[in-house]
């Protein structure tokens, strides 16, 4: 649980706030006393909700432009405002380069990448004629800054993400601050997926320093700290929820150096 409050009164928008990351995300931001509106394709089963406080749910594919534009309009005319934009929604299966079609890399980028950046576009528009101004974070990843085997366009997204965030946060200074979080390995219900059983999670995990992927509410809690006045001035940074990286494999097949 968060200790901050501040965010009483004001409305956060999650894209992708259903499941996984963005449900944290969700979750977090109500803690912290927020409204928080989410977005996706389809109505989740359950929605995030925290002591009571549930969040409100819009359809929106966030790759058709005029339909966010809609929901940014929606969010003012319901809510009076938008103080918090999280560009969550995106991801992409498990593809090797030269296995996918010009159309499927092109889906992926406008997942990633022009999705968000139209809808940071639009609410920014909105937050400039704010006296507040607002905050618009982007969900990052390590895959932007580290080979990316089998999904090499999604990594490549990532890293325009984080070029994005330093234009804009100069671009939109003083009345918007732009940041992005990269998480690191996040332990969700589609795991499996990703890494396999709970044993191959579980062996995942200690290869990371503090021993154990991330909760999406990790992700959550920095998302948080990020949009609050406790990091007012921080603009144009990307924050690592990473859990001190990755082992170097290196150092497990090195026969010197052995503690």
């Amino acid at each position: 649980m968060t200790d901050i409050k501040e965010f009483s009164g004001k409305v956060v928008l999650v894209t992708g706030g259903g499941r996984g990351v963005g449900r944290g995300i969700a979750e977090c931001f109500l803690d912290a006393g927020a409204t928080v509106v989410i977005c996706g394709r389809t109505t989740p089963e359950i929605l995030p909700e925290v002591a009571g406080k549930r969040a409100v749910f819009q359809i929106c594919d966030v790759g058709d432009h005029e339909a966010t534009a809609a929901l940014v309009a929606r969010v003012v005319a319901d809510h009076g405002r938008l103080d918090v934009l999280v560009n969550n929604a995106g991801g992409s299966p498990f593809v090797y380069a030269a296995s996918g079609s010009p159309r499927f890399h092109q889906s992926i980028l406008r997942l990633n990448l022009v999705a968000p950046y139209i809808l940071a576009i639009q609410a920014n528009a909105v937050m400039q004629q704010q006296e507040q101004g607002g905050v618009i974070e982007f969900i990052g990843s390590i895959a932007a800054t580290r080979p990316q085997p089998g999904t090499a366009t999604y990594g490549a997204a990532k890293a325009a993400v984080l070029s994005l965030t330093t234009s804009l946060a100069i671009e939109w200074a003083p009345k918007v601050r732009v940041v992005s979080v990269s998480p690191g390995l996040v332990e969700t219900e589609q795991s499996a997926l990703h890494y396999g059983d709970a044993a191959s999670i579980a062996a995942v995990g200690r290869i990371i320093p503090l021993q154990r992927l991330a909760k999406p509410r990790d992700i959550g809690d920095s998302c948080v700290f990020l949009a609050s006045s406790r990091a007012c001035h921080v603009s144009g940074s990307d924050l690592l929820v990473h859990g001190g990286g990755e082992r170097p494999r290196f150092l497990d097949e090195s026969k010197v150096n052995k503690t």
